[in-house]
């Protein structure tokens, strides 16, 4: 691969098996250099997230992101390479699949639609746009309980100041263009598949023939004494993330969790923040994740950058002033100055309104789906962070992967199913977490890892962690160690497992080198 000059922009040029292939060269997701990335098996992977694109078309193969690339003709002539492209197509750098638009709009707040789709994070968003790419021209409902258009809500804990219209994934014009109706301030409260329809909560009903649940989760809270105070926060929505920059700015911050929404947020708050304090149960941060080692070279990073930790212990009370958070009490009795706490201690999958429908749900409360994100019922999908389902480079183990990828993919597998195209979900998950102007990025499924390999150095996090249980590497973390993620997940997706033993020895020839 290589990134070449045309005068108005910059082509990702493509030489695979003897053909050239001329690409946009930047990432429509946030602008990685693909150049950088992992060509494999006729697609480019991203160095950065993952997102993988068809060099013969430019299409979006995997996620996440929502637009693909620009793709240029290219001509060989006498040893010479001509690449052919519009001054537009070159500035754009992304380019958005043609789509049906919707040929029976609704008459206004009519009772019926095609498609529900409740839910409007990137499962339900990727649902609604795969439908439209594929054809389908009948009525779309988008619903959630959020007041916007969907958003771009990883940002939220990276970018506390981020506005609504800067985390937009689409604008508003976009979704009157394709006729995918949004109904914001939307609350479902009873979903009765016997009669094909939902209530919400204003009593409105509406009828569907598909539906696609994907309701995400809902912020954990603290139970402790003191729950009721002022100030006290879980970050769900820009709003939520604008309100703690506002409050903390020059205060006393206490994060109770140190996980990646905790850890992401005490990041983003030293520099506005008097004093930031994290409260975390385990003894490093991300420790059943990304293991002691690593969690504990991160928490080095964040003690340099005056982050207080008090750790192997949780809150017990919250105290007031003038009705005011003032201070948290620990369990082991140390007392830390607050005027701000943010709350971080995981999610519960948000289906309660799910419980008396005949949908089926888990003991925890998640939907389980099978590999075409069917639920038990016919013609009702699920997807995101609220369902379990089979992950098959995992032998099929019944799996919840509440990541920002997968519930791309999740949605457009739905998408495709309810389309008779019988798709199957087969991604790797792909995560990363940015903290201090670092990224750690992460591939795989490391749940009951039993062995921790690392290359590199972590004290400078410039490292590469393999994550294995027996024999097997099940997942990868690095930092300035690009792009070795991309190349791992490259590896699981051809179906091909990595032995502990090639990552044991230190030579990573085989992962670090150019070409497939």
């Amino acid at each position: 691969m290589r990134e070449v000059e045309l005068g108005w922009g910059k082509v990702l040029l493509v030489k695979d098996n003897g053909e050239f292939h001329a690409l946009g060269h930047k990432c429509p997701h946030y602008g990685a250099p693909l150049v950088k990335g992992v060509l494999s098996r006729g697609r480019v992977r991203c160095p950065w997230h993952g997102a993988c694109f068809n060099i013969s078309t430019g299409d979006l193969e995997d996620f996440p992101g929502l637009d693909s690339l620009h793709k240029f003709q290219v001509k060989i002539e006498k040893e010479k390479v001509y690449v052919r492209a519009s001054k537009q197509a070159l500035q754009l750098q992304r380019r958005t699949k043609m789509m049906a638009k919707c040929i029976s709009p609704s008459a206004g707040h009519s009772g019926s639609t095609n498609v529900l789709i409740v839910g409007a994070g990137a499962a339900g968003l990727v649902c609604a746009e795969t439908l439209r790419q594929e054809g389908f021209s009948d009525r779309i409902v988008l619903c959630t309980l959020d007041r916007h258009l969907p958003y771009d809500r990883p940002k939220l804990s990276k970018s506390l100041d981020a506005q609504p219209e800067q985390l937009a994934l689409r604008p508003k014009e976009f979704f009157r263009a394709y006729g995918i109706e949004v109904l914001t301030e939307a609350q479902v409260v009873t979903v009765d598949v016997r009669n094909k329809k939902v209530v919400f909560k204003d009593g409105f009903k509406l009828e569907y023939s598909k539906l696609l649940l994907a309701p995400g989760s809902s912020p954990k809270t603290l139970s402790c004494k003191g729950k009721e105070v002022e100030n006290v926060f879980t970050i769900r929505t820009p709003e939520d993330a604008n309100r703690v920059v506002r409050l903390a700015r020059g205060r006393n911050t206490v994060v109770v969790g140190a996980g990646f929404l905790g850890m992401e947020v005490a990041a983003y708050l030293t520099e506005k923040a008097h004093s930031v304090s994290v409260v975390e149960l385990e003894e490093t941060p991300f420790r059943r994740f990304l293991g002691e080692r690593v969690g504990r070279a991160l928490m080095k990073m964040f003690e340099n950058n005056r982050v207080k930790f008090y750790m192997q212990t949780e809150v017990s009370e919250l105290r007031a002033q003038e009705g005011k958070l003032k201070e948290v009490v620990l369990k082991s009795s140390k007392v830390v100055r607050a005027d701000v706490c943010v709350v971080g201690i995981g999610a519960v999958p948000s289906t309660g309104f799910l419980r008396q429908s005949g949908i089926g749900l888990d003991s925890r409360g998640f939907i389980p789906v099978n590999k075409m994100m069917q639920t038990n019922v016919p013609g009702v999908f699920a997807a995101g962070d609220a369902v379990t389902f089979p992950l098959a480079w995992r032998n099929n183990r019944k799996v919840n992967i509440p990541h920002w990828q997968m519930a791309h993919a999740q949605g457009r597998v739905a998408a495709q199913n309810m389309l008779a195209q019988e798709a199957e979900i087969c991604t790797v998950p792909y995560l990363w977490t940015a903290m201090f102007g670092k990224s750690l990025r992460y591939a795989g499924y490391g749940e009951g890892f039993d062995d921790v390999i690392i290359q590199g150095d972590l004290e400078e996090l410039k490292f590469v962690a393999f994550y294995t249980k027996g024999d097997e590497v099940i997942a990868v973390a690095s930092m300035n160690y690009d792009p070795i993620v991309s190349k791992v997940a490259e590896v699981l997706a051809s179906g091909r497992a990595i032995r502990k033993r090639e990552v044991e020895t230190g030579d990573m020839s085989w992962l670090t080198g150019k070409g497939s």
